[in-house]
């Protein structure tokens, strides 16, 4: 119980501002599961469940519609307005609304599989100064890195520093490998997102 209390606060922070231009029915934020979740209410309620703190969600398009389907309360709510530029942009905006002294958990809205369990999970396993990874399995191969990804203090805003384009975290991590705990989280979830309409079949959960 005593390293516990010494975690830092978590933070939640989900990145839903995309506009689903390939899957061509709006928003992803706004597809709803087999449950009659939406995808943005799940992903909340996940991070909520899970332990984190607090939730941040970033929003872009149509982002007054997307932010009506929220509890009141339920989440800091903020708007990308450079969001077409892509998920680098968000991933800033995100890391910014975390304050000193707090990790950070990046998840993305189309990875309908995420539960509270699975970050919970990586909550529990996550050490001091570390970057915690999400990771799945594909048949017989080691994990892969996947989504979430919880952040130590000291690596939320030089993360957010190199951020670019549509990469998000990736050259970070790609530059810190030796930091990473990857965590097989494949009895949980396959990590899938929806991206196209042959992914459509993922809203089905588990």
């Amino acid at each position: 119980m005593t390293n516990l209390a010494k975690r830092p606060p978590c933070y939640g922070v989900v990145l839903a501002a995309g506009s689903g231009l390939r899957l061509g029915r709006g928003p992803k934020a706004l597809l709803v599961k087999s449950n009659g979740e939406t995808l943005l209410d799940s992903a909340v309620q996940a991070l909520v469940r899970g332990g984190c703190e607090h939730v941040v969600v970033v929003l872009g398009a149509e982002a007054q519609r997307v932010a009506a389907q929220l509890r009141d309360g339920e989440a800091t709510v903020l708007v990308n307005e450079h969001w077409s530029t892509g998920m680098g942009s968000s991933f800033v905006l995100g890391m910014g609304a975390v304050p000193p002294g707090a990790s950070a958990l990046i998840a993305l809205v189309d990875q309908p599989g995420m539960d509270a369990e699975l970050v919970r999970r990586l909550i529990s396993a996550h050490r001091p100064g570390r970057i915690t990874a999400a990771g799945y399995r594909q048949g017989t191969e080691p994990p892969r890195r996947g989504h979430p990804v919880l952040f130590a203090p000291e690596h939320t805003q030089p993360a957010a520093a190199a951020a670019t384009g549509d990469a998000g975290a990736r050259a970070y991590l790609a530059a810190h490998q030796g930091l990473i705990d990857l965590i097989d989280c494949s009895d949980l979830d396959t990590g899938s997102d929806v991206d196209t309409p042959l992914d459509l079949h993922l809203l089905g959960g588990h």
